[in-house]
């Protein structure tokens, strides 16, 4: 599937440095890695390997200025098991420190049947509720964190991410899964009613890599480029 061949250079310097920032800590490889959804991908981001004190602060000033550029209003944030807990928690201290103070929680994956019991943590769960997370791979996740919020009574109102990988999502049906003509990203705007907001995109990966000359990272453009022809949405 042939997809904004043509597309001009991206210009978001934001989201170019965070690019950057993430293939320098390691955090964005590119090899050979496989997907939920079964696919060969030639780009993995793992933000687990934002490890140590320094990097996740750095991430958190990533989310907190791409949040506050996009206008969004929300009351509280919310962090899903288990990836979402460090960034709700970073974000929300890196929010505080520019002066926007909001609560946050996050949830457990097994419900806690002593102290205080159940599986949320943290502040209530109310108002608008922003969900923080890493990326964004089918849509189930926000679909839980979603269920969750709404069983408290708040309201899920917007998600942010760091990376959207802007390829087709997948679904099950009897036949076995196949490919669909939307992301995740555009699922969970289009179908949940979210607003979605992330640092970078994969149309922002590809023009870091047609920036740099010569080199392994040309292989790697190549590479990035055939899987978003074949796997990308607009």
């Amino acid at each position: 599937m042939v997809v904004e061949a043509n597309k001009p250079a991206s210009d978001d310097a934001l989201a170019l440095e965070f690019v950057q920032f993430s293939v320098e800590s390691g955090v964005l490889r590119f090899g050979e890695f496989k997907t939920k959804a079964g696919r060969l991908s030639p780009y993995f981001f793992n933000a687990g390997l934002f490890d140590d004190g320094a990097k996740l602060g750095r991430l958190a000033a990533f989310y907190a200025r791409r949040i506050q550029a996009s206008g969004l209003e929300f009351d509280m944030i919310f962090g899903p098991a288990y990836k979402g807990i460090p960034l709700a928690a970073a974000v929300a201290i890196e929010l505080a420190r520019l002066g926007v103070n909001k609560p946050f929680a996050y949830n457990r994956k097994e419900a806690k049947d002593h102290g205080e019991g159940g599986s949320l943590v943290g502040a209530p769960l109310q108002g608008r509720v922003l969900i923080v997370d890493d990326v964004m791979s089918a849509g189930t996740a926000a679909r839980e964190s979603i269920a969750l919020i709404k069983a408290a009574g708040a309201i899920p109102h917007a998600v942010a991410i760091a990376l959207d990988r802007q390829e087709m999502a997948t679904e099950v049906t009897p036949d076995g899964v196949r490919d669909v003509p939307y992301s995740a990203v555009q699922y969970v705007r289009g179908q949940l009613g979210l607003q979605v907001c992330a640092i970078a995109q994969l149309s922002d990966l590809l023009h870091y890599l047609q920036q740099q000359v010569g080199g392994e990272m040309a292989e790697h453009r190549d590479r990035v480029q055939a899987y978003r022809d074949r796997y990308g949405v607009a």
